[in-house]
């Protein structure tokens, strides 16, 4: 950062990211957003702590959430080059720009990290902080309520940076081939194997600082951040050109079988961008993960076992948000206008597409849930309802507030805190369900699988009505 042109360019993305945002959003709706997250967390906080969760598993949470943060963060980012150009446009060209800046490839990938670093760490883990600590503030402790926000801010940024430095190296390990697969394998194995052997690997990270500042503490968690950003600098090439490759012209023959030309469009738009279908899946991975620390949380919480098919199927049905991401991805509505083909036809296109890969999508890792965990047969098939339920009805939300620009309301203050009460009234329950009534009635199994039929005709009416709002929006463009 001492090189005058490496703070000229990092100055130049911080004030690209805030422009874009605040441009999109119209400055008021952007700037309430952390004010927002702070009331958010706080109020989940505190919801935690007076059902009787100790403050230390509120934290605990809060940690687990950020650094799942950070790995998604850093997938997002790096999962190919194209693949960042479609989701956040011009402001990337900046980190694929090692050609024509006189800044090497490792300094512009640092100075971006370091960007995407210090903006959350003030936009989203701050306010994050800072609400979960005044709503657990009367439990007492050895610092005061600004030392511990502080404390925790610093852990969280941390684990954040922890979390997508792993992305990066595992993605740079992961594009050299066999050996590099076979490297990515031994750190899996060995905190698998610690973890099998019941050594306190939480210990050593930043979330293990955060119980006790010590210095021993200390150093693990700056020996890993820097060993994961090392790998990832040695590994990692965003700007290495992409293998020629030959691709057959399949178009017509998927059309044939899907029926569909804008369907098919979005499809191989998928499977012929980087990371393919492949990224649809990690997305999903994600959820997966939340879910299974989910169920263990709960069970140490309330004292009873989760249900396997109610908790997991409710949960891998948000992965339709992401699958809606992917599918709108590389799409401008212009292109679309500029054939004959109307805007009820494009919803249309991508709502078939939907249906073909996004309850799929979550069912791919129901069924491995299902195997893990067991559970009864019929909590397994309302589980599966509901899944398929949720995952619909998360997509008529978002069709219907977002269009086919689901990636620019996340930071629209009023419009995300539309989606999460839609998301949180209807799931709210079912989950409070899936994770605290054990064993689950025969009554009560039935109406959740009702409810799951309903969430999905709800969504699909949503869609439906959305078709007239976005036709006329679109049309005036």
């Amino acid at each position: 950062m001492s090189d005058a042109r490496a703070r000229r360019v990092f100055v130049e993305m911080l004030r690209e990211e805030w422009r874009l945002h605040s441009r999109l959003f119209r400055g008021s709706h952007f700037s309430l957003f952390p004010v927002f997250i702070c009331l958010l967390i706080g109020g989940a906080a505190k919801l935690l702590v007076v059902t009787g969760t100790g403050p230390e598993t509120v934290f605990a949470g809060l940690h687990a959430l950020v650094f799942v943060f950070g790995l998604h963060t850093g997938s997002i980012g790096f999962v190919g080059q194209d693949a960042l150009r479609n989701l956040l446009g011009d402001v990337t060209l900046l980190v694929f720009s090692a050609r024509t800046l006189p800044l090497s490839q490792n300094t512009l990938l640092g100075l971006f990290v370091i960007k995407d670093s210090v903006y959350y760490a003030v936009l989203f883990l701050l306010p994050m902080s800072l609400g979960t600590v005044l709503a657990v503030r009367g439990v007492g402790g050895p610092f005061s309520v600004a030392e511990t926000v502080l404390l925790l801010w610093t852990t969280l940024a941390l684990l954040f940076v922890l979390g997508m430095g792993t992305t990066i190296a595992a993605l740079g390990l992961a594009g050299r081939g066999v050996p590099g697969l076979a490297l990515l394998a031994v750190p899996l194995v060995a905190v698998g194997a610690a973890l099998a052997s019941s050594i306190d690997v939480v210990s050593y990270t930043p979330y293990g600082l955060f119980l006790a500042q010590t210095p021993l503490r200390a150093g693990t968690t700056v020996v890993s951040i820097f060993a994961v950003f090392l790998l990832g600098a040695v590994t990692f090439d965003a700007t290495a050109p992409r293998p020629a490759r030959t691709v057959k012209p399949t178009f017509r023959r998927w059309w044939r079988r899907i029926g569909d030309p804008v369907a098919t469009k979005s499809l191989l738009d998928i499977h012929r961008s980087a990371g393919g279908f492949g990224k649809v899946l990690f997305s999903a991975a994600v959820l997966f993960g939340v879910t299974a620390a989910l169920v263990d949380f709960a069970g140490q919480i309330t004292g009873v076992s989760p249900s396997t098919g109610i908790s997991f199927g409710a949960i891998l049905g948000l992965s339709g948000f992401t699958t809606y991401n992917w599918l709108t991805q590389s799409d401008d509505v212009d292109l679309y206008l500029s054939h004959p083909l109307s805007v009820r036809a494009v919803f249309a296109g991508k709502f078939r597409a939907f249906l073909l890969l996004g309850p799929l999508v979550g069912l791919a890792f129901y069924g491995p849930a299902l195997a893990w965990r067991g559970g009864p047969v019929a909590e397994a098939f309302v589980g599966a309802v509901l899944l398929v339920g949720v995952a619909c009805y998360i997509f008529g939300t978002t069709v219907y507030l977002t269009g086919l620009s689901p990636n620019e309301f996340l930071f629209d203050t009023p419009l995300f805190a539309v989606f999460g009460a839609a998301m949180v009234l209807p799931l709210v329950p079912v989950l409070t369900a899936g994770f605290a009534i054990s064993p689950l009635s025969g009554p009560l199994l039935t109406a959740l699988g009702g409810f799951g039929g309903i969430l999905g005709v709800v969504g699909v009416g949503l869609y439906r009505r959305s078709l007239l709002k976005w036709s006329e929006r679109y049309q005036q463009v």
